[in-house]
């Protein structure tokens, strides 16, 4: 296995925020995103990574930005280190298959959840009052099942800690109703159009998050986009409604963390070497179904 890149320290060009994953470069007009094999559960970034998780995960997001550009704009400038700054060639190694040079938008302050099946907190809710974010669902529905329609079920955008699922309504207070009512939208156009390359694939996309931005009053795709960091893939083959489904994510990681003692607080604990390989692997399997 490659080495694990858990921080970046481009010496000569501003960091401009370290997110759990993502270290995120000033560049002046541009913004340089680099994913890192950083991994987080339950809010806590663990102490060991995931080899290769950074580039999976920025060749998914390429390649879903790709596909989906019809639809929506997004902020990717340059992929490839031959086409970056000069001043970043010297971080060629660090930076290769796992950054992006992206345009600076000012970020729509909701997340973009889009659910096609009910699993997460979306059965909870569901347990509680039959409906989601203010949407209500028909009676007798199971976990896993898919529903009648996809539904746009927006969230908070908390620095720390958990979103909260919010309404449309309160969505709308908090964006602006003009730009709630386009990212609802274009993020249901971008969630069915990729459902169906998915599908053809034989992955189920059971709900996915994303985030948009505003370029010069252009409303544009940000960040990540349909990775198994903001997604649940599920094998079409291996769906059974009624119960969890096993996902293409780090559940690996989150059911070996529920076995121990640990107490969901910073720091967590070390992930031993067969639960690091197995979802690195786990990571490594979506990238090609979906990319071949």
């Amino acid at each position: 296995m490659e080495d694990v890149v858990l921080t970046t320290n481009l010496t000569d060009v501003p960091l401009f925020k370290r997110g759990k994953v993502r270290d995120v470069y000033d560049l002046g007009e541009n913004l340089l995103i680099v994913a890192t094999d950083r991994i987080s559960a339950f809010d806590v970034i663990l102490p060991n990574g995931i080899p290769n998780k950074g580039k999976v995960l920025t060749k998914i997001s390429v390649f879903w930005f790709e596909k989906v550009k019809h639809i929506v704009e997004n902020h990717i400038v340059a992929t490839e280190i031959e086409d970056f700054p000069s001043v970043l060639k010297k971080y060629s190694d660090i930076l290769k298959d796992r950054s992006m040079l992206v345009k600076k938008a000012k970020p729509v302050p909701i997340e973009c959840i889009v659910r096609g099946y009910l699993s997460g907190s979306a059965w909870q809710d569901y347990k509680k009052n039959k409906s989601i974010c203010g949407i209500s669902l028909p009676e007798g529905l199971r976990e896993s099942d898919k529903l009648p329609e996809a539904i746009f079920t927006p969230s908070t955008k908390a620095e720390e800690g958990h979103d909260i699922n919010i309404t449309f309504e309160e969505a709308k207070s908090i964006a602006g109703s003009d730009i709630a009512e386009a990212v609802k939208i274009k993020s249901l156009e971008v969630y069915k159009e990729a459902s169906l390359l998915a599908e053809k694939k034989g992955i189920i996309i059971a709900d996915t998050k994303m985030e948009f931005g505003l370029l010069d009053g252009k409303l544009i795709l940000i960040d990540e986009l349909l990775t198994p960091d903001s997604s649940r893939f599920w094998s079409k083959a291996e769906y059974i409604p009624g119960k969890p489904q096993d996902s293409f994510d780090k559940q690996i990681v989150r059911d070996y963390l529920l076995s121990t003692n640990w107490d969901k607080t910073p720091p967590g604990p070390k992930l031993p070497k067969e639960i690091v390989e197995k979802t690195s692997k786990r990571y490594e399997e979506i990238l090609n179904i979906l990319t071949n």
